[in-house]
């Protein structure tokens, strides 16, 4: 049977109620002194005005009042003890790199080397203007092409014309990794012709053999000449799926409206994922940096070298000056949604987060629109937003991104999006937005649990489609940073 509460950590002070609780009940030696919703934690010991409160092992913050034990422990007793810049010494921990296998699965590969769970046409605009127009040249071919490609996709945004300096750069540093994809096929570049992130800058950043390129200011009928080009790349794109190792899988790992329970079953099952994959031979990206505020050490221990160490360093410090610069607390966090689910404060949210990176070793820090150039786990720029962040994973080259989520969302991205609910009542409310229940971990455990989504994600890298995919869900988002002329 299932225990009402669950402590992570033999050193915790707090524990979380897997169901809604009653004042009297009793559990872990102790007697609710009031009812606490599901999600939400429970002091199994008494915690003094002050002293920190522990979850996972590690402070989530400190009570800002005595808690007794029994006592709901949440927002109205317990405070944030995140504060500015850190400084921190790198002090290696010991690293297993004991090898894995498991499954394999049947993906495009790449003249150069790389692998892809799609073979799709993906029409990117340069700029805002011709965003409708990639739409529908995109519309019209994915009907006149059907069955002969895993699909023709257009991904509108609204940049690309009067933005200067970083925020240029980063619109073209996106868009570009994008074009790059193994999960594309074929790219055709639409341009308007007069805006700043013109498509001779965009090529000198984008690496596919199967490209072409449409101005549409020197088109006589844009969607028609489009059409001819997207015809032309469908019969360059011609492929079959092969067998891959999982060591040819790129997983970008991701949480959106976390709950109570993320931490508990979600994000700590995609860590035994990031595991897997690393552990095998391929690569896992982690991104998030404000979700990661308060459990930065964690990551810091498992950095490769002096020199990867150094950039999480700089990541996250330069992250949190970027808050403080716009006047903004880098305990901002966590959202409505996360507060009603349970979570406290950033620090608790960020230790829940950082398990979805498991054990791995760290071995390279890359900045926003950058691409992953090792194997293992790699550290992306990147802020908490949900279509920011994903967006940015497929960019660095994700293949497939595990997304958890204890509240939900229909969200989809350039690739496929494998969304992984934190608790079973999710998974049932919302079978149309879930593709995996991560809330039978309280139930059969973490090892059988770990052994179905990895199933789960080799049958989805072969062709079987997401939730996501099925409700047209793609979307992509780019971080606006600068001014705008």
């Amino acid at each position: 049977m299932t225990p009402a509460l669950f402590r992570i950590d033999p050193k915790d002070s707090t524990a979380t109620a897997l169901r809604d609780m009653a004042a009297g009940e009793e559990a872990l030696g102790v007697t609710l002194t009031e009812a606490i919703g599901k999600g939400h934690k429970v002091a199994v010991k008494p915690i003094a005005a002050g002293e920190p409160v522990l979850k996972f092992g590690f402070p989530i913050g400190v009570a800002t009042r005595d808690i007794a034990p029994g006592a709901h422990v949440h927002t109205h007793n317990v405070a944030t003890a995140l504060k500015g810049s850190g400084d921190y010494a790198f002090t290696p921990a010991a690293h297993d790199d004991a090898g894995f296998e498991g499954p394999g699965f049947l993906g495009y590969r790449r003249a150069n080397g790389r692998v892809g769970t799609r073979n799709e046409i993906w029409v990117i605009p340069t700029v805002g203007c011709v965003a409708r127009t990639a739409q529908k040249i995109a519309e019209r071919a994915a009907a006149l092409h059907a069955g002969t490609i895993d699909g023709v996709h257009a991904f509108p945004h609204p940049f690309g014309c009067s933005q200067l300096g970083d925020d240029l750069r980063g619109t073209r540093a996106i868009l570009s990794a994008l074009a790059s994809h193994p999960n594309a096929g074929g790219v055709l570049i639409v341009g308007l012709g007069c805006e700043n992130n013109q498509i001779a800058g965009m090529l000198e950043g984008i690496d596919h053999p199967n490209l072409r390129t449409l101005g549409a200011q020197m088109a006589n009928d844009e969607v028609e000449e489009g059409l001819a080009l997207v015809a032309e790349l469908v019969a360059g794109a011609a492929a079959a799926r092969t067998p891959a190792p999982l060591s040819e899988l790129v997983l970008g790992v991701k949480c959106g409206g976390s709950d109570g329970f993320s931490g508990l079953t979600a994000n700590p099952l995609v860590g035994r994922m990031a595991d897997a994959v690393t552990a095998a031979g391929g690569t896992a990206i982690l991104t998030e940096i404000p979700e990661i505020f308060g459990a930065e050490q964690l990551l810091m221990e498992r950095a490769s070298d002096a020199g990867v160490f150094d950039g999480i360093v700089t990541l996250v410090n330069d992250f949190k000056a970027y808050f403080t610069r716009h006047g903004e607390p880098v305990s901002e966090n966590p959202s409505p949604g996360n507060i009603a689910g349970g979570i406290t404060t950033l620090e608790e949210k960020s230790l829940g987060a950082v398990q979805k990176a498991g054990h791995a070793i760290v071995t390279d820090v890359i900045p926003y629109g950058g691409r992953v150039r090792r194997k293992g786990l790699t550290l992306l720029e990147a802020p908490g937003n949900d279509a920011v962040s994903s967006t940015a994973l497929a960019a660095a080259g994700a293949t497939a991104i595990l997304f958890t989520t204890g509240r939900g969302t229909p969200l989809g991205f350039p690739v496929p999006t494998i969304k992984i609910a934190s608790n079973s009542d999710l998974a049932a409310r919302k079978p149309g937005w879930i593709d995996f229940d991560a809330g039978q971990v309280l139930d059969a455990g973490m090892e059988a649990a770990a052994e179905s989504l990895l199933d789960t994600i080799a049958a989805i890298a072969s062709g079987k489609q997401t939730a996501a995919e099925r409700n047209g869900e793609r979307e992509i988002a780019i971080w606006k940073r600068g001014v705008t002329l």
